[in-house]
């Protein structure tokens, strides 16, 4: 009976690879729990915000990510990241410490296939390409996308031409105006009251909402929206038309004063808009920004 040897540098390779995966450490077993209040993410939301390439889109931040639901991947009770889900089911955030990046692709294709119960359906994605690992993540499982915005920021080296409206003056709003603000918007937009009401309210106690006057006739509202808690030193900047004025050159008055006030507050301002509104890309660019970064929309295949 022959017995088959093996080469003393064959086995020292077998045993290096034994002694390999027995003292490879043990991948970390993460639990999902729902949040009860944002400041258990607090720190976790500041290493996300670090970590964009870009200013994020202040509405987006500020306004439409605190309303979603929000989760969080814990260790030992420790939360490692989190994730946060709108009503409509769109994952708008997700983060997980680079200690754990290795897990991180998992746990994204679970949430994508339902694989935890108690975590709300997801039918897509909203991420910036300036939030590179959401963004790769969503690349790597979805099929196709859409461009939802266009995301600028001032250009310091931009020619500007600038535009004169003699007629028209630029002031701050006060609470008094609130309702009337309101019902400009509510008429061009057709925002809802529910949720104008407390950001107006929050503008105007920031000293952030001006009013465009043409006599005693509004013709146009705009926000230079600072920050407290992240991406400081930036301001988002936004404004309305009214309809009968559109293409009459307010907006791009108006766009090219916000920027001065938001420069003379020693702030950088960054604005967005959506991709089929060329009438307020063209008065963007006409007050120095340059887009770089786009908001994309990832749908999940029915």
């Amino acid at each position: 009976m022959r017995e088959d040897k093996i080469d003393t540098k064959t086995q020292t390779q077998i045993n290096a690879q034994t002694n390999a995966k027995i003292n490879e450490p043990k991948k970390a077993q993460i639990k999902i729990s729902k949040v009860g209040w944002l400041s258990e993410i607090e720190s976790l939301k500041q290493q996300y915000i670090r970590q964009a390439t870009a200013p994020l889109d202040g509405m987006w931040l500020c306004g439409f990510v605190p309303l979603a639901s929000h989760y969080r991947f814990d260790v030992d009770g420790q939360a490692v990241g989190f994730f946060c889900i709108n009503e409509e089911g769109h994952l708008l955030q997700f983060y997980l410490d680079p200690n754990y990046s290795e897990q991180a692709n998992v746990l994204f294709r679970g949430l994508l296939s339902g694989e935890y119960s108690h975590v709300l359906p997801i039918e897509g994605c909203y991420v910036s390409t300036a939030e590179p690992a959401f963004l790769s993540h969503c690349l790597d499982n979805f099929n196709d996308f859409t461009v939802n915005a266009l995301m600028y920021q001032l250009n310091a080296n931009a020619t500007v031409v600038k535009s004169v409206c003699p007629e028209l003056a630029l002031r701050p709003v006060s609470m008094a105006q609130l309702p009337q603000m309101m019902a400009f918007v509510i008429r061009n937009i057709g925002a809802p009251e529910q949720w104008l009401r407390p950001y107006f309210n929050n503008l105007i106690r920031r000293q952030e909402l001006y009013a465009c006057w043409q006599g005693d006739t509004l013709v146009s509202t705009g926000e230079s929206r600072g920050y407290t808690d992240y991406q400081q030193g930036y301001a988002d900047l936004g404004l309305i038309v009214d309809q009968p004025m559109r293409g009459k050159g307010v907006a791009c008055w108006m766009m090219q004063q916000l920027v001065q006030l938001t420069l003379a507050k020693g702030l950088q301002p960054i604005c967005s808009t959506e991709r089929d509104n060329i009438a307020a890309q063209k008065a963007i660019s006409h007050a120095g920004f340059v887009s770089t970064n786009r908001i994309l929309q990832f749908k999940q295949q029915k």
